[in-house]
């Protein structure tokens, strides 16, 4: 379903959007087809940002865990 609303844009930006959709495509498909673009990209850069905490996270731990082996390893215990 789709809704009508109404934006205000520059005239530069309008006339730039309006020589890239060419004649083949209207003004408000391109500007959807840009938004969808973004908001896809966004959101797959927080799941990136996420897994890449979490793979940070886990490899802290798994350093600190081979840094006590090596100490371990080197008392001669």
């Amino acid at each position: 379903m789709k809704l009508k609303t109404s934006i205000t844009l520059s005239k530069d930006v309008l006339e730039n959007v309006d020589r890239l959709a060419g004649s083949k495509h209207s003004r408000s498909s391109f500007i959807e087809r840009v938004l969808r673009k973004y908001l896809r990209d966004r959101s797959r850069a927080a799941l990136q940002a996420r897994d890449l905490e979490r793979l940070n996270k886990a490899a802290d731990r798994l350093n600190s865990e081979a840094a006590e082996v090596l100490d371990y390893q080197a008392s001669g215990e």
